[in-house]
């Protein structure tokens, strides 16, 4: 498939919204959210509502952004994706050319249209993954002592921690009893210090996660793990297992006690639905969970396949995203959930869009000549309601929020004081802050003045459950892959994260020979040698 090379400002329709908005819906006049807007502007699938009347969007604007991923092709790219065309590539230039088919560890369902070599492999390492649960539910697999193991070690780093760690966190209420999932992802030794100091290693499984088998934080971990099992007599070899590529150097049964595949076609950040997620996400909440999971996210991908925006909250959430992005000019979004379980959703989805579309050239290797991926940001409410929203509400700053709530907790603890319920109060917050937001308030006060108009978006289910997590994941999936198709850039590669790794080699190579009692190349890289002086990382070598 040659990929689309037509920017977001040479579509026929840009110049239209362009237009529309110099002028775009007043929130806060009188009826400017209104109880027939609300009604009309809400769309749902795969569990979920979303909820757009506080947009400063009308009828014209959405039209305009129908015409928008019409002109684009957003869908058929998308649709492309999915059936295993190379998408992951920079025409003309050296790129990854790869496949983007992360929905393939999704489409092994009976209602699946596509039947991808990569949903066959999806299928098999589901398979050996659930011979493996099996043996540790039934005691055929355990430790030295023929004692069950209780705890789980995560190790990986960016893709292989952030996307698994917010998945386990949201839904350790449904955890399996005894059994604990921790996480080892910073190269920061204290790290693992932590991790290591509250578990028995006898009875810990510990997976490490690299899809090449030589990401350095990762092997680096890995390496202190093994060293505290050899500390404490215990063989590493029987406590390990590799989530990795296969014929990747961790691919290695002698040092591995059972090794899960993942593969090229699914990045890092795409990849909790794979193996990467799927075996931490097994030992701590079980196969039916997963399973569920993946429910979730396959009904999720196929509802982002509908062309009518107003039927689509993926695609709708990427357009609004758009019109405030490049058409008002807002630089950032806030995703803010309504629910402590999604504490660390919000750092995935920083990593996940920020990665995937803070690109600055097109798919062809141009300049872009319009905006790309915002900054993403956020932190649960209500907590961040005594924090940042004073920003939100009166700050020089517009920044649109996307709002996630559940009309249901998770436990069954609650209480009703003064009428309500805590969960009920929690969602009361939800929608009063983008009402507050959308409609400000006027006030002879400047220091109590709301102006208003600034736009967000409430996405509402019923249970954060496994199958509304394996959604919600889905859906930020699709928007930023369709965005990043409007945007005509790639949203697969991660290029902006080499520079940084290749001189930090460096600055460790210049550490490795001072410790050796050595001073190599300190004329050929005088910056990076001034930096760890100045920082005080030699001082031991300038004493000498």
């Amino acid at each position: 498939m040659a990929l689309k090379t037509t920017g977001l400002d040479e579509l026929p329709v840009y110049e239209k919204l362009m237009k529309l908005a110099r002028n775009p819906h007043d929130l806060s006049v009188p009826g400017g959210v209104n109880p027939d807007r609300i009604a009309a502007y809400k769309t749902s699938a795969a569990g979920f509502d979303l909820l757009y009347s506080t947009q400063r969007v009308d009828d014209a604007v959405l039209n305009g952004l129908q015409q928008l991923a019409d002109q684009s092709g957003a869908v058929d790219q998308f649709l492309e994706m999915k059936r295993g065309a190379v998408m992951n590539k920079i025409e003309g230039h050296e790129s990854e050319n790869r496949q983007v088919l992360h929905t393939a560890c999704r489409d092994i369902f009976s209602d699946s249209p596509y039947n991808t070599e990569a949903s066959q492999q999806a299928k098999q390492q589901l398979a050996k993954l659930k011979t493996f649960l099996t043996e540790l539910d039934k005691g055929l697999l355990t430790n030295s002592r023929a004692e069950n193991f209780t705890d789980y070690i995560n190790i990986g780093i960016g893709g292989s921690d952030l996307g698994p760690r917010s998945l386990y966190t949201a839904l350790s209420a449904f955890s399996r009893e005894n059994r604990k999932v921790h996480f080892i992802s910073n190269v920061d030794p204290d790290d693992a210090a932590a991790v290591l100091k509250k578990i028995d290693l006898s009875r810990s499984l510990v997976g490490v996660v690299s899809k090449s088998g030589t990401t350095l934080e990762t092997r680096t971990n890995e390496e202190m793990v093994r060293a505290a099992y050899s500390s404490a007599g215990f063989d590493s070899n029987k406590h390990f297992l590799a989530i990795t590529g296969q014929g990747s150097p961790m691919d290695n049964p002698e040092k591995y006690l059972r090794s899960f595949h993942m593969y090229d076609y699914i990045g890092g950040r795409y990849s909790a639905t794979s193996m990467v997620g799927a075996v931490m996400l097994g030992f701590g909440l079980g196969c039916d969970a997963v399973m569920d999971i993946l429910r979730g996210a396959h009904a999720m991908d196929l509802a982002a396949e509908e062309r009518d925006i107003r039927k689509n909250p993926a695609l709708l959430l990427a357009l609004l995203g758009i019109w405030n992005r490049n058409f008002l000019g807002y630089e950032t979004v806030a995703v803010l959930p309504y629910s402590q379980a999604l504490l660390r959703f919000p750092a995935h989805l920083q990593q996940c869009d920020m990665e995937s579309n803070g690109k600055s050239v097109t798919r062809s290797g141009q300049n872009v000549s319009y905006a790309t991926g915002p900054i993403v940001w956020g932190e649960p409410g209500t907590n961040g309601q005594h924090a940042f929203y004073q920003l939100l509400h009166q700050g020089a700053a517009t920044v649109p929020t996307e709002f996630i709530g559940f009309r249901q907790n998770q436990q069954d603890l609650d209480l009703e004081i003064r009428g309500t319920t805590s969960q009920e109060k929690l969602v009361a917050n939800l929608l009063a802050q983008a009402l507050a937001l959308a409609t400000g308030r006027p006030d002879n006060n400047p220091n109590r003045f709301f102006t208003g108009n600034r736009p967000s978006s409430i996405l509402m289910a019923d249970k954060l459950d496994p199958f509304t997590m394996g959604s919600l994941l889905a859906l930020y999936e699709a928007k930023i892959v369709l965005q990043g198709f409007i945007w005509n850039i790639n949203s697969f590669d991660q290029e902006g994260v080499q520079l940084g790794k290749v001189l930090a080699n460096r600055f460790l190579d210049h550490l490795y020979v001072v410790n050796r009692g050595e001073a190599k190349d300190r004329d050929k890289y005088p910056e990076s040698w001034a930096m760890l002086e100045a920082a005080g990382i030699l001082r031991e070598y300038q004493k000498q």
